[in-house]
């Protein structure tokens, strides 16, 4: 079935900018202190007209490709060049049709070009499939993005039929998914606005008494100081994972500071929510239990604000024995992030006690679509999470959370840490990178494709 919206012709072109942190991030046991953002222009055409579609993504190799035998300016090297050779394979393919179509067929050949680039450098251990998924998410979003630009009609209004061949059990590979269309459990309009959940850092400042180095570029300097700025009403707190003592100092601490600035409302109700997020550095599950039971005795009120437990435990789930989360999952919910790369990996995490999934725009807006269908279609819980993303993936991240419903907020990472690579697109998104009240205007993307328009730095 052939319909005037499919994609013809796409010829991609690879493109890359670095810009400095304000401030470190620690996660993980690691600390960043750059980021380098890579991003694909898709000029393609339909049977009706010519577009251009733009797909941008933060090289978070640290996140994605933890191995200490391979040093970091290696890995962003080989992960940027894996982008440059996945976007040649796609303009060369000839393949035709609906973009998930085409990003569902180079699945084999991007994993193909994994390989062959592993080889080629000399790596004892292949790329791992979440470097590769990261490689392949500016492809892809530019593709979704001018496919949409091309009909003149928001991506996500695109995901049905007539414009869609197949149901979800033809991706899936799952009969429970025949008949069920991507469109029906993903909405063709972004919601009005989202919560924004700020990142509170392992190295970040909570108060003034924590301030030794001031930036002093006229931004926040302190998650308190964030806090009365932008109104924010959601925390993200990164956790060590293998220190009980400071964990959970760490939750009753943040906690303090925001009750500080504002109290919680006469009816009893927290008016905060966070995320904890351990970046799988816990041994096991006994661990996380005994950080909310301590949170429990010390302050309970911080732990009736804990919406939701991220990543807890190493992010491969078929090693054994294994560690199993059903008795977390009994106290909050609690979702994968590293550990999601596919189908096949929720449904273990499932199996295992997970509560859900946490998406991410730097996987691949396909997977991404894909994965959100299932997570709302199974009533799992979901969240989307960005990947201290900038400019245009920011924006592509706040599209697929603004059109997947049962997300509760959204991730903006970037404004914190790497403000400069936000400085271009301030004229026409500026309240999305200097929040306030909390709260993210996800209606600004209502446009054609993914709703973000094109990089200004084209046409300055």
């Amino acid at each position: 079935m052939k319909t005037s919206t499919d994609l013809q012709r796409v010829e991609l072109n690879v493109r890359s900018e670095t810009y400095d942190y304000r401030t470190p991030m620690k996660f993980g046991g690691r600390v960043v202190t750059d980021v380098t953002v890579v991003s694909v222009d898709c000029n393609a055409e339909s049977a009706s007209r010519a577009a251009s579609g733009l797909g941008s993504m933060t090289m978070g190799v640290a996140w994605a490709w933890p191995d200490p035998s391979v040093g970091d300016t290696e890995k962003l090297d080989i992960v940027v060049e894996l982008v440059g050779r996945i976007a040649k394979a796609f303009s060369g393919s000839e393949l035709t049709g609906h973009p998930l179509d085409i990003c569902h067929q180079m699945i084999p050949v991007r994993e193909s070009l994994a390989k062959q680039l592993a080889s080629e450098r000399g790596l004892s251990s292949p790329i791992p499939d979440l470097a590769v998924l990261l490689a392949a998410s500016p492809v892809e979003a530019a593709l979704f993005d001018a496919h949409g630009k091309a009909a003149d009609q928001s991506s996500y209004a695109l995901l049905s039929q007539p414009y869609l061949e197949h149901d979800l059990a033809h991706y899936l590979g799952e009969s429970a998914y025949r008949d069920v269309w991507l469109g029906d459990l993903i909405s063709d309009k972004p919601v009005p606005s989202m919560p924004l959940y700020h990142l509170v850092g392992a190295l970040d400042p909570l108060g003034d008494g924590d301030l030794d180095q001031p930036v002093g570029d006229g931004l926040p300097e302190t998650l308190r100081d964030w806090i009365v700025r932008d109104g924010l009403t959601h925390l993200k707190i990164k956790l060590n994972g293998d220190d009980l003592d400071w964990d959970v100092q760490r939750v009753i601490r943040t906690h303090q500071v925001a009750s500080s600035v504002r109290e919680k409302p006469a009816s009893g109700q927290a008016d905060w929510a966070f995320s904890l997020d351990f970046n799988e550095k816990c041994a096991d599950e006994e661990y996380v239990l005994s950080v909310l039971e301590r949170i429990t005795r010390e302050q309970p009120d911080a732990l009736r604000c804990i919406q939701y437990i991220e990543q807890p435990t190493h992010r491969d789930l078929e090693r054994l024995p294994a560690i199993t989360m059903h008795r977390v999952r009994e106290r909050l919910p609690v979702v994968i992030d590293e550990s999601l790369v596919n189908l096949r990996s929720l449904r273990t995490a499932i199996k295992q006690g997970y509560s859900g999934i946490a998406l991410k725009a730097c996987k691949g807006h396909a997977e991404a679509l894909l994965l959100g269908a299932v997570a709302r279609h199974e009533k799992l819980f979901l969240c989307v999470q960005d990947l201290t993303c900038v400019g245009a993936s920011l924006l592509h991240s706040a599209s697929l959370a603004a059109h997947i419903p049962g997300v509760a907020a959204i991730e903006s990472n970037g404004r914190q840490y790497s403000p400069a690579a936000n400085q271009r697109w301030m004229a026409d998104f500026g309240e999305f990178f200097e929040v306030r009240g909390g709260q993210v205007p996800t209606r600004m993307l209502s446009g054609p494709g993914l709703g973000y328009g094109n990089d200004p730095a084209l046409t300055q």
